[in-house]
């Protein structure tokens, strides 16, 4: 059974012609209805008559337009618009193609072409996403807002480093300002910890979707998805709100912007050209800045929590991997092979899961149950030099080997599991 569409004026013919058909309506009424002349209703009750319903439908429909511009001229038209146009509107682009090339076309027929080549994007879809602001939280300390800004802070006087930034949901007001190399897991871990020792501890800590603190594929680095960061504010008692987008943390991003001007013409003044110093200058600066710009609460209770007798803050901000203690008390934990001291509580862990416990300080122990083990080092990508060939005899052939392989091969490098050490100091993971 075939489908066929009507307009509705074909529908409104079509009911009077029925009527006309039944002999409910005379031939000058349903002429007077349908707005034609006496003959033109006769013809179609006729077509009616024969072919029913589908002689009211108009022959035309589906087919081109008797005045379609041809489709070559659509071709150039477009051609000319992607090689020259690039980003240009259709009127604007209309205007063009008429000046310069000589091709006139409807601003309006562009806009449809544009729009089903993908030149171009309707209103709706350029406005892109409407967000609508979020009222601030009621009380300082409920909601504290994250983020790093990397920028030139020193200009030409130093090289770019990253702010971190922590500033108060409720008034705006910089709660810590700290510059680091990087935002890495280490220099939110020091930012962190001098923010709770001078705060105390917030509700929650609202931040972007960077790895430090969100795990960004299946699985997490330990399978339980949470990151270095994560499971520290969670020791804590800390939360931890990732924003899906930088409009949801404004607050932050906006005074990233006052920061980027008026921090860096304040450090310029002040002569400062290093992030040591720049440290130093920062609680004057953030002072002046809340001065200027905090406001003040809807209410005045303050959130923050006193630090309990179990909040150890040094071992929570500590970077923790697992790994099984082998046969021979060895494990490997970015790429240094660790060898735990023989002793009758290290003979019991071996099958066992120890965990490698990393300072910000440079520190690192291993403990099993709770108890550190002494241990030895060997450094896997250290590289071996023409000394240590001559002095082994015993082991020279083999370590020339390895000293050839390693001169034809990339200098050694760090697992990517492990952290990025740029703001950690005193550590043995130097390279070479």
């Amino acid at each position: 059974m075939a489908l066929h569409f009507m307009s509705d004026k074909e529908l409104t013919r079509l009911e009077i012609l029925r009527d006309l058909a039944s002999g409910r309506l005379t031939t000058p009424a349903a002429a007077q209805l349908l707005g034609l002349e006496r003959r033109q209703v006769q013809r179609l009750a006729k077509a009616y008559q024969e072919q029913g319903a589908t002689a009211l439908i108009s022959k035309k429909r589906g087919q081109p337009s008797n005045r379609r511009t041809p489709s070559t001229i659509k071709a150039q038209a477009l051609d000319l618009i992607r090689e020259r146009y690039s980003g240009f509107g259709p009127t604007l682009a209309a205007e063009k193609l008429r000046e310069l090339h000589g091709v006139y076309i409807g601003r309006e027929t562009l806009r449809i072409w544009m729009l089903e080549a993908g030149l171009w994007a309707d209103r709706q879809k350029r406005r892109g996403r409407v967000y609508q602001p979020r009222y601030r939280r009621e009380c300082v300390g409920e909601l504290i807002q994250v983020d790093g800004s990397d920028h030139f802070w020193f200009e030409d006087r130093a090289d770019s480093c990253t702010l971190l930034v922590f500033i108060d949901d409720a008034t705006s007001r910089l709660m810590h300002l700290q510059f680091v190399q990087s935002e890495s897991t280490f220099a939110y871990f020091s930012a962190t910890q001098r923010y709770l020792e001078a705060h105390g501890k917030p509700i929650a800590f609202y931040t972007d979707r960077h790895a430090v603190f969100r795990v960004n594929k299946a699985g997490g680095l330990h399978g339980d998805g949470m990151t270095q960061f994560g499971r520290a504010l969670r020791a804590l008692s800390i939360e931890i709100i990732c924003a899906n987008s930088s409009q949801a943390k404004g607050r932050v991003e906006r005074a990233n912007k006052t920061l980027q001007d008026r921090l860096v013409k304040e450090l310029r003044l002040a002569g400062v050209s290093s992030m040591e110093d720049g440290n130093a200058f920062l609680p004057n600066f953030m002072a002046d800045y809340n001065a200027r710009f905090a406001k003040a609460p809807f209410n005045d209770k303050d959130l923050h929590r006193p630090m309990a007798p179990q909040d150890r803050l040094d071992e929570a901000f500590t970077w923790r991997a697992e790994r099984t203690l082998s046969q021979a008390l060895t494990l490997q934990y970015d790429n240094i092979l660790f060898m735990i001291e023989p002793s009758e509580f290290a003979q019991g862990a071996i099958g066992q899961r120890v965990e490698v416990v990393d300072f910000p300080d440079g520190r690192l122990e291993i403990r099993h149950k709770g108890r550190s083990m002494p241990y030895r080092t060997f450094d896997k990508v250290r590289r071996v030099t023409e000394a240590s060939v001559i002095e082994n005899k015993r082991l020279g052939g083999l370590l020339a080997l390895i000293k050839q392989s390693q001169d034809a091969g990339p200098a050694g490098a760090r697992t990517r599991k492990g952290p990025r050490r740029r703001d950690q100091t005193g550590h043995m993971f130097g390279v070479g």
